[in-house]
């Protein structure tokens, strides 16, 4: 029984290697993009019957599995993954546009732009009106420049920003870049809360959206939640597998293939 037991796991991981394509798993809030996809890669292996990667045998129990495009550890939403051939694919996704709903805070700013951070400023924001907020909004639409968060994925010197100020380090801002907002629209405005739909361009971080916004109404602002609802082809209602379907069956289902 146990050779079959075994010769049953080797093919469940040879169908799961055979995999090539993309699809979309839903990140909840709290752990990093990494650990998400860490998680769905030993939950797939699980499943196949590898319950402990042997460290000779690395290689051939690895599944080739990347994600197009990192989401804030506080962030939720969509995080497109690709399997096999389909990692290749993943750099349209970080150049694609994206859609997220933002839940930001006026009167409050913070050194990681949202609300997992600590708060470095605070300032009134009991004149803001609705008019003025939308009509500072259409400067933070079309093609814009933006200067990227301190606390980000970006690379100095090969590691991350955020890292190297865990560490204590000191680090200077990255210089402003070229991004695109396609759509911005002010859902909801209850202060010191509103709520913001916004589709971008690859690049763009609606924290630093919200920070500048804050900003240029004279006041400072911060992200209480994020959630990315869609991403290129792959939306958060209709292809997000949630952790309870991280099986090979339901991929199989949703796999977009190269």
């Amino acid at each position: 029984m146990a050779n079959v037991s075994s010769t049953s796991g080797t093919s469940s991981l040879s169908k799961l290697q055979s995999l090539n394509g993309l699809f979309a798993i839903y990140k909840k809030p709290g752990p990093t993009s990494a650990d998400v996809l860490n998680s769905l890669k030993t939950a797939l292996l699980n499943e196949a019957g590898v319950q402990n990667l042997n460290p000779r045998k690395r290689k051939k129990q690895e599944i080739k599995m990347g994600h197009g495009g990192t989401l804030d550890s506080a962030a939720s939403g969509v995080l497109v993954v690709g399997v096999g051939y389909g990692t290749k694919m993943l750099s349209t996704m970080l150049k694609g546009s994206k859609k997220y709903v933002a839940v930001g805070e006026l009167g409050k700013a913070t050194d990681t732009l949202d609300a997992t951070g600590t708060v470095i400023l605070q300032k009134e924001f009991e004149h803001i009106t609705r008019f003025d907020f939308e009509e500072k909004m259409k400067g933070f639409t079309g093609d814009i420049m933006q200067v990227p968060p301190l606390y980000s994925a970006l690379k100095t010197h090969g590691q991350r920003l955020s890292v190297l100020l865990k560490k204590g380090h000191k680090v200077e801002a990255k210089p402003a870049r070229p991004v695109t907002v396609y759509n911005l629209d002010l859902k909801e405005f209850k202060p010191p809360h509103f709520t913001l739909d916004v589709e971008c361009g690859g690049g763009f971080y609606v924290r630093s959206l919200v920070d500048d916004l804050g900003k240029a109404l004279s006041s400072c602002a911060h992200v209480k939640e994020l959630i990315r609802t869609k991403q290129d082809r792959f939306t958060l209602e209709h292809h997000a597998l949630h952790e309870e379907h991280w099986t090979f069956e339901h991929i199989m289902r949703s796999l977009q293939p190269c």
